[in-house]
């Protein structure tokens, strides 16, 4: 298979059903933002961290992948001739979600509680996972965007919401394995 088939040379791409759309599609921009989500998640995923992290954030790497489909998939175009979903893997679901719950639930549960909020950073792993939430959060509104103009499944969206959260619980977690600084945000008065 050829990796490159000269078919988006005039700034067009195809969604999952063939229909071509401008790279610059808010649909494009918000399954690209997933995907470099993705990419941020993997190397979370490459730091010397504990294995149930890392179990979590493979698991978590192939949800977004899914989301990804079901963002990349025409939504006029979703339902075949057949009767059939385009999209023939399992979507995600509420238990999906309940998952990232329990995990931030568990963090939490060794974590001293928060009273200001903090700035990202400490140490290089917790960077990164605060760099992920950001991405997140990005890949969160423009999908929320997408979803005032073309709804999609609903539990997609409150997967990456979710996600965002448990990537700062993370990163608050790491910062405490690590014994890394975590430095309170305390703004300054006049």
């Amino acid at each position: 298979m050829k990796i490159y088939t000269k078919t988006g040379d005039n700034g067009t791409t195809a969604l999952f059903g063939g229909t071509r759309v401008p790279k610059h599609h808010i649909r494009i921009d918000s399954y690209g933002t997933v995907d470099e989500l993705n990419s941020h998640i993997g190397l979370i995923r490459d730091q010397n961290i504990n294995q149930q992290y890392k179990n979590i954030l493979i698991s978590i790497q192939n949800k977004l992948f899914t989301v990804g489909a079901i963002l990349a998939t025409d939504p006029e175009k979703m339902i075949l001739k057949n009767g059939k979903e385009r999209l023939n893997i399992n979507k995600i679901s509420n238990e999906d979600i309940k998952i990232l719950e329990r995990e931030m639930d568990t963090m939490n549960e060794a974590l001293p509680p928060m009273t200001h909020f903090v700035l990202p950073g400490g140490h290089q792993t917790v960077s990164f996972c605060h760099i992920a939430r950001c991405v997140c959060r990005r890949a969160e509104r423009l999908a929320s965007a997408l979803n005032e103009l073309e709804p999609f499944l609903p539990e997609a969206l409150i997967y990456l919401n979710r996600l965002s959260d448990y990537l700062f619980v993370l990163a608050r977690k790491l910062s405490h394995d690590l014994q890394a600084d975590e430095v309170k945000w305390i703004p300054e008065k006049h």
